[in-house]
């Protein structure tokens, strides 16, 4: 049989990210770069040649066009996130699937707008969170998951920093109040969130508690914060997310046997190799004087980076759809939910004097 045509993604804003979502989409075996809409064609132009797209690719001076070109399958959206409710809504009602950047929405209510035009077209939605996609994520998975070696998960712990420059703190949409209003909540503490709930196999906490003294620019938007979360198992998480302290991305999940550390599960410290760091039953030599064993190293090799392979997946989503008649799978935007309503029980957290917020799914 032959191979399924490539999927035809139009990317609409002309994003820092979207080059390196361009990038996959050129790289992914099953897809391909059709078109580029912004809202000036001059820097549609310009961001086409830059970025590699092909001779015969279209260049649009509005996202409309793109969402109208009839030729397009799938589009990919790094707009600022408060536009994301306007323009995923209607690329789903045009019939498109759509690549969504992180985070998802300003609110989980929004997002569910987006969700329920995604359904009612039967189009596929997925977050842009890259690392769910690493091969890597699903060995630390079955660690995680081996009752003789890691056990019944107990603690945490997630942080993703990194120290912003000037500019960026006074110009970039992540610090303006009308573009990405969440800051560092949505932008860093998305990953982190999102980390925790793939440790506790997406079960939503019961109760969030923002940590105290978060930082905000004058603009009144997040530049650092963190936050409890606590599920009546008794298992309990934190995280940390700051544009103000230097670059750092770890996970620390502990179990009643293992434990598991991976130092840059965002974005890997190489391209195409990602370790962790997993441990057993560990303890003390006999005069307490160190560790009887040290945590063993694991590292997974990809030929595809990890972003390459979340087109990949996407498009064969969107393929089993289009070629198969084939349902949307639900998975990717359920666990999108879950962690925007976790951001949404933190920031309520924040606003209300750092009292307990419980979930409500």
């Amino acid at each position: 049989m032959s191979e399924a045509p490539a999927i035809r993604f139009g990317v609409i804003g002309c994003a820092y990210i979207a080059r390196k979502v361009s990038r996959a989409i050129k790289l992914a075996p099953n897809a391909t770069l059709h078109a580029i809409g912004s809202r000036s064609i001059d820097k549609a132009r310009r961001f086409a040649a830059a970025n590699g797209y092909p001779e015969g690719a279209k260049v649009y001076g509005s996202y409309e066009e793109v969402l109208d070109d009839p030729e397009v399958d799938a589009v990919y959206v790094p707009l600022p996130t408060s536009l994301h409710v306007r323009w995923a809504v209607l690329a789903a009602q045009k019939g498109k699937h759509v690549l969504l950047e992180k985070p998802v929405a300003l609110n989980a209510s929004q997002f569910d707008e987006i969700i329920e035009a995604c359904e009612s077209s039967g189009v596929q939605l997925m977050d842009g969170t890259m690392w769910m996609h690493h091969p890597r994520t699903n060995q630390m998975r079955d660690f995680l998951s081996d009752a003789n070696r890691f056990g019944q998960l107990k603690s945490i712990q997630t942080f993703f920093t990194f120290a912003a420059d000037p500019d960026f703190l006074e110009n970039d949409i992540r610090a303006k109040p009308d573009l990405d209003a969440l800051g560092s909540l949505g932008d860093e503490g998305w990953y982190c969130v999102r980390a925790i709930l793939w440790a506790a196999n997406f079960e939503l906490p019961k109760t969030v508690i923002a940590s105290r003294n978060p930082v905000f620019n004058k603009a009144g938007v997040i530049m650092a914060c963190g936050a409890s979360l606590h599920w009546e198992d008794g298992k309990v998480a934190t995280f940390y997310c700051s544009f103000l302290a230097n670059l750092a991305m770890d996970i620390t999940a502990v179990g009643t046997k293992g434990t598991l550390h991976v130092h840059d599960f965002i974005i890997p410290y190489e391209e195409k190799e990602a370790s962790f760091f997993a441990s057993s039953e560990t303890g003390f030599d006999d005069l307490v004087t160190r560790w009887a064993s040290q945590p063993s190293k694991h590292t997974v090799n990809t030929d595809l980076p990890q972003e390459v392979l979340m087109v990949r997946e996407f498009s064969r989503l969107v393929a089993e759809i289009k070629f198969k008649n084939s349902k949307p799978e639900k998975k990717w935007p359920t666990i999108s939910r879950k962690t925007q309503l976790v951001l949404d029980a933190v920031k309520a957290s924040i606003e209300k004097g750092f009292e307990p917020v419980q979930i409500q799914e």
